[in-house]
């Protein structure tokens, strides 16, 4: 077995350096070969400078691939093409892994029975949290990316999320790569969401499977200053947009606006913090689905979806 770990980064050096320091960490048996691989999606600050020195720290571990296009889907499919192993996973530039995270994570894919496989991503908040926000229960209702699905090892009946997935290479070339105008990206049409989970659908929808590994664990901590309503806002607003632009839908449904009424009569009778802005939230994607669907239904303005 051969593993590539992917690792896009933009502009994040000091969050680069622990969760590269948490990765090389890793064990794995001594017949696995692994490397990682760090895509420097045209950085200004000390990235390159941080990737060297882990390079120079552990010979043929590291390698430094540099990505011009800004977007982090050029990032992903550059590294797709540049990877050396059979098995690619991949990791956020702010997170850190477990010693065991890369092991367990592509455990399940040296045969050809699953796809892809995704492991538990633990958030870590930062304390006192705003009344208005609930992490827990009903109401919970946030734009950062935990993942739990449980202690129990099994298939998956969605995608795993791109900050702890991991896919045989092979999937990418019968599938293609990421589509280009989903993911964070620095222009303002392409909403900054979705494109992990709508790779990992596309191959659902082809019958593929996927293995969830809760023992593959990443820890990812929730900025502070991210802690506020315009973030959570913006964040749900461009949800609405990519998931329409995930399905392909064109023309807005009078569904769909029946329900942007709907949740907004409920957001403006809620009394409770976390309630009502929970259905505010609710109100935010739906107006960012019918802008979307506003902006397709144009002629001449289908989103490209080049891999």
């Amino acid at each position: 077995m051969n593993i590539t770990v992917i690792l896009c980064t933009f502009n994040r050096c000091q969050d680069l350096e622990k969760a590269l320091t948490s990765v090389a960490g890793s064990t794995l048996p001594q017949s696995v070969e692994w490397e990682v691989l760090i895509v420097d999606n045209n950085s200004n600050d000390q990235t390159r400078e941080v990737a060297d020195g882990f390079g120079r720290r552990y010979p043929g571990r590291f390698r430094y691939l540099f990505e011009p296009q800004p977007g982090k889907s050029h990032a992903l499919n550059a590294a797709v093409r540049e990877a050396r192993g059979s098995i690619l996973a991949f990791m956020d530039d702010d997170v850190t892994v477990t010693p065991a995270w890369l092991r367990n994570l592509a455990a399940a894919l040296h045969t050809t029975e699953w796809a892809g496989s995704g492991g538990r991503t633990i958030l870590e908040w930062p304390s006192p949290l705003p009344r208005w926000l609930s992490i827990e229960g009903r109401y919970s209702r946030h734009p950062f990316p935990g993942f739990d699905q449980g202690r129990n090892a099994r298939e998956m009946a969605g995608p795993p999320f791109g900050t702890n997935m991991a896919f045989r290479k092979a999937m990418f070339e019968k599938y293609g790569g990421f589509r280009t105008d989903l993911g964070p990206s620095p222009e303002r049409d392409v909403p900054p969401h979705s494109e992990d989970t709508e790779f990992g659908n596309r191959l659902i929808a082809a019958g593929e499977r996927f293995w969830y590994e809760p023992s593959a664990i990443v820890y990812h901590p929730v900025a502070e200053n991210r802690l506020n309503k315009e973030y959570f806002l913006s964040w749900w607003f461009d949800r609405g947009r990519a998931e329409i632009r995930e399905s392909g839908a064109q023309g807005i449904s009078p569904r769909l606006l029946a329900r942007l009424a709907l949740w907004t009569v409920r957001w403006m009778v809620a009394i409770e913090p976390s309630k009502r802005f929970y259905r505010k939230l609710v109100v935010w994607q739906k107006a960012g689905q019918i802008l979307e669907s506003h902006r397709r239904s144009k002629p001449g303005k289908t989103s490209r979806r080049s891999h």
